[in-house]
């Protein structure tokens, strides 16, 4: 005689366990507090007077905040509580320099500033908006793992679309953008989170295969041959986006990524130092021939010769280095004060490229510094997040996301610094752009929700969206 029961996950009540929340919440209204005085701060030193849209700045944005924390504590109650106030504390000071700059005389003369904070705000709006989508419809990261080759489709087309006669727009020599119209996007911001999906679905499946070796060399342990293809198909295709689009941040952004992934996944310090090779093979030979890329390294190599011919009306060259450079001397260890630079001197893409270089003259190295330590704070919750992960997937696109995000901060940063040549990428939630802020906004979303995941205590465990009720004969 047999019966047959259902079996399924047990659920217990978790009333009572800590999810830091309230944490949040504390730190949320202090990321939204700074900003404010901040904005305070500029008006003052500008006009002598608190600036008129002061209470609307603060309230718009402590509102998205404060809506983006409610979705947090209903949807994932045990995410990580540090990265929302963190992303918001960014976000708020890139809005308050960002109006700085529209105050510029010089900015609004050639039609660099002006109305840059407000469409800003609203890009910031809808940035929180897409992260909220992803909270609410990303019940689990798992399900990423099913579109794994969508992700590639979708990535490379993606990143094809600014090659489109008619549809992508070259801006500064990089053809990186599509505008329809008055409206501009940079689909590149989208497609190293789709890449990253992609990476993390096949490295995954081919882990085991991409660790084992074939034989030593000087203490490495070198890789199969038939292994290295997947390095070098995403190598070959970083080249033609750099040669095409002549984009030498996003190509290192793109190849970056894989290779930190890829040491995730075998833990194989081979892997890393073939893809350093392959990066410098590539970067070389693609800076022999091609012009755009020639002219960043001259210009990084002697921004003062740029400079100088820039003044003498050559064409083709720029002052943007070398007043980048100054901004940051003048600014000194304490800076000269939010609203009393004079980073507009910059000129082109001051409020975008070049946003840390105010940061630095009105900062200060003290502000800088602290900057870097709130990003370096977002890449460190990534990574524990990445370990504290259940599911090599979510370990993998964890790790992915967060090494795609410092190594857009370390190009740009180092590039504006004079550490690497200039990559004309943005810096995330701090620099005027719809396409950069809306997608790291997402990117966080992505974070928040495998940490939910990772953080959720056994007895309340996550749905898992490939379980099955099953059927248990007992004789």
């Amino acid at each position: 005689m047999s019966s047959t029961t259902n079996t399924s996950t047990h659920h217990t009540s978790t009333i009572g366990t800590p999810n830091r929340r309230n944490t949040e919440l504390a730190l949320l209204v202090f990321a939204v507090v700074v900003p404010v005085f901040a904005y305070a701060n500029v008006g003052l030193a500008i006009d002598d007077q608190l600036p008129s849209g002061l209470l609307s700045h603060g309230l718009g944005l402590g509102l998205v905040a404060g809506v983006a924390h409610l979705v947090i504590r209903k949807s994932a109650p045990y995410a990580d509580p540090l990265m929302l106030p963190l992303a918001t504390l960014l976000n708020g000071l890139g809005l308050v320099v960002i109006w700085r700059l529209d105050q510029s005389e010089l900015l609004q003369s050639i039609k660099q500033a002006g109305t840059a904070a407000p469409r800003q705000l609203m890009y910031t709006a809808m940035g929180i908006a897409l992260f909220i989508v992803v909270l609410l419809f990303l019940k689990d990261h798992r399900v990423l793992q099913r579109y794994t080759y969508i992700s590639m489709v979708s990535a490379l087309f993606l990143l094809l679309l600014p090659l489109v006669p008619g549809l992508g727009a070259d801006i500064y020599g990089a053809k990186i953008w599509i505008r329809v119209g008055s409206f501009s996007i940079q689909p590149g911001e989208f497609a190293k989170i789709a890449l990253a999906v992609f990476f993390s679905g096949y490295l995954m499946v081919k882990r085991d295969a991409l660790a084992l070796a074939s034989r030593r060399f000087m203490g490495l342990f070198l890789p199969r041959g038939r292994d290295l293809g997947p390095i070098l198909v995403v190598w070959f295709l970083s080249i033609l986006i750099l040669v095409f689009e002549t984009d030498l941040g996003t190509s290192l952004l793109f190849f970056g990524m894989f290779v930190i992934m890829l040491y995730a996944a075998t833990e194989r310090i081979s892997w890393i130092v073939f893809g350093l090779l392959m990066s410098a093979a590539g970067a070389v030979g693609v800076t022999s021939f091609e012009p755009h890329v020639q002219q960043r390294v001259q210009a990084w190599l002697d921004p003062m010769r740029e400079y100088m011919l820039s003044r003498q009306g050559v064409a083709g060259h720029s002052e943007q280095s070398m007043q980048a450079l100054w901004a940051f001397g003048s600014g000194g260890t304490l800076g000269s004060g939010l609203g009393q630079g004079h980073s507009d001197l910059i000129r082109f893409a001051s409020n975008s490229d070049f946003i840390l270089a105010t940061f630095g003259e009105e900062l200060g190295l003290t502000g800088v510094m602290a900057i870097l330590l709130v990003y370096g704070l977002i890449v460190e919750r990534g990574v524990r997040t990445a370990l504290a992960a259940r599911d090599p997937f979510g370990k993998l696109l964890a790790i992915g996301l967060s090494g795609a995000f410092a190594l857009q901060v370390f190009v740009v940063a180092g590039g504006v610094m004079g550490l690497i040549p200039l990559t004309g990428m943005t810096m995330p939630f701090l620099a005027y752009g719809g396409s950069s802020v809306i997608a790291n906004w997402a990117l966080v979303g992505i974070l928040i929700r495998i940490s939910d995941t990772a953080r959720r205590p056994a007895a309340d465990p996550a749905p898992d969206p490939d379980a099955e009720m099953t059927q248990v004969v007992h004789p």
